[in-house]
């Protein structure tokens, strides 16, 4: 994609033509940013090159440790008072999981994970903000220094485009794919993090073919599909008369799995009195039935996915900090499509082949302005949301009018029961918050404050679901 020529820095705009972020010489002064905040991934390369992106430094100027410093090595560091941070910062006004700076195709930016007191960048309080060589960042009493390094970071890609069924030949999607593939050579468990889909599941079964233990079973449990007075019965099997209903002794998928892979789908959804007893599960590798009093050893590997932010939850107190730490020993973010358009071409291709398309049937779907006006879409709903507007082209024979572009019309809810409930669920209801974020939004232009409101609810949780749907307030 080509680079903008103008991005907003907290409450200035800063030109972004002069020199790449790649150049090797370091910042001079805090003011000395316009020249080195653009396109921080190295243009021109050819496949297998490995990327390049400007190290960083935060230093601690402010609060407790004055003068600490953490060096990136990455292109990401999370700050927090939690150990698990990159960069740990002991004050009790810094929450857990309090923000995390990444270096991205706008250059190095900041984002709030809903704390407590806030992200303020250079006087300005930001949900996400794009910072410069010297911003300094405050997080409730601490005031954090950041700056561009001299050196850079090279980042690991895949060579391969395709990990299973996933394919892609951005960098998004190949930096992924080296982590995908790296996960599948060890037991690691793994959480996939991304918005609905992107293709956790099928990242979750890739890894699950790919490992050593191919052969065993791969069983999935939707955390957010099934009540949990069921979900415990689900995950640890019950005895015979532990309650009522219980007939017969069952095994559950942690049994049943043995020596394979349970997939545990929106795990930021297990409800928090089975969250000690999953912690148990992966600390100790054993189980306990509903209704007995002994546990079991069990042979699983675990992969987990959520559209959520764990951290975020962590901080609401939704999510336990220590199954977090257990679940997260290696995350994996899967890209959204708005991450890699230049994607588009390869997955119309493969998923008009999987929907049985003959080629000759589908020359207008895949002309340059047609992909074109896909690039050009928000796709909420990413790959997912893709396959079915492709669907409904075939449906007529003919491109159809993105979601976007369809008038709002009230009627009959459509449904397709030969789909699973919690997909048909999920889709419902982003297509409600879509069509509700925009109607509040027409009717309070630029005022997200009174819209929030009106809504009845949080003005960063109103912020949280603009992002989430792609909408620009």
């Amino acid at each position: 994609m080509p680079a903008p020529d103008r991005i907003h820095v907290a409450s200035s705009v800063l030109d972004l033509k002069s020199e790449p972020a790649w150049n090797s010489r370091a910042p001079e002064a805090a003011g000395d940013t316009a020249l080195h905040i653009t396109l921080p991934y190295e243009q021109g390369r050819r496949p297998g090159d490995v990327p390049v992106v400007r190290r960083f430094r935060l230093t601690l100027m402010e609060g407790p440790g004055v003068g600490a410093t953490w060096e990136s090595t990455g292109d990401t560091c999370s700050m927090g008072s939690h150990p698990l941070n990159d960069f740990a910062i002991e004050d009790p006004t810094v929450s857990r999981f309090h923000c995390e700076v990444r270096i991205g195709p706008r250059g190095p930016q900041v984002k709030d994970l809903d704390s407590l007191n806030g992200v303020i960048v250079d006087g300005v309080q930001v949900m996400e903000g794009i910072l410069r060589s010297g911003s300094l960042l405050r997080l409730g009493r601490v005031v954090v220094r950041f700056d561009f390094s001299a050196e850079n970071n090279r980042l690991p890609l895949s060579e391969q485009g395709r990990f299973g069924t996933l394919v892609g030949a951005s960098v998004a999607m190949r930096s992924c794919f080296a982590l995908l593939e790296r996960a599948a050579a060890r037991d690691t468990t793994v959480l996939l993090e991304g918005e609905t889909g992107t293709g956790k599941s099928q990242a979750a079964l890739a890894l699950h073919q790919a490992s050593r233990r191919r052969d065993a079973p791969f069983l999935v449990v939707d955390c957010g599909a099934i009540p949990s007075h069921i979900l415990e019965s689900e995950l640890f099997g019950h005895e015979k008369g532990a309650f009522t209903g219980a007939v017969n002794r069952r095994e559950g998928v942690f049994e049943e799995a043995d020596g394979g892979t349970v997939f545990l789908d929106e795990i930021g959804e297990l409800p928090a009195e089975l969250q000690p007893k999953l912690l148990r599960v992966l600390e100790n590798r054993e189980i306990r039935r509903v209704g007995s009093n002994t546990y079991q050893p069990v042979d699983v590997r675990l992969i987990a996915a959520t559209h959520r932010d764990l951290r975020a939850e962590v901080n609401a107190g939704r999510f336990r900090s220590d199954l977090f730490f257990r679940l997260a020993v290696l995350r994996i973010a899967m890209p959204s499509l708005r991450q890699r358009p230049e994607d588009l071409p390869v997955l119309v291709d493969g998923l008009l082949q999987s929907l049985g398309a003959e080629p000759e049937h589908t020359e207008a779907l895949r002309t340059p302005e047609f992909l074109a006006r896909l690039r050009h879409a928000a796709w909420p709903g990413n790959v997912r949301e893709l396959r079915n507007y492709l669907e409904r082209c075939l449906v007529f024979e003919d491109t159809v009018a993105l979601s976007d572009e369809e008038p709002h019309h009230a009627g009959p809810v459509e449904v397709d029961p030969s789909r699973p409930y919690a997909e048909q669920r999920r889709h419902m209801v982003d297509a409600f918050e879509r069509r509700y974020l925009q109607a509040l939004l027409e009717k309070y232009p630029g005022k997200v404050a009174q819209a929030a409101v009106t809504a009845g609810m949080d003005r960063v949780h109103l912020y949280r679901l603009l992002r989430r749907h792609g909408i620009k307030p």
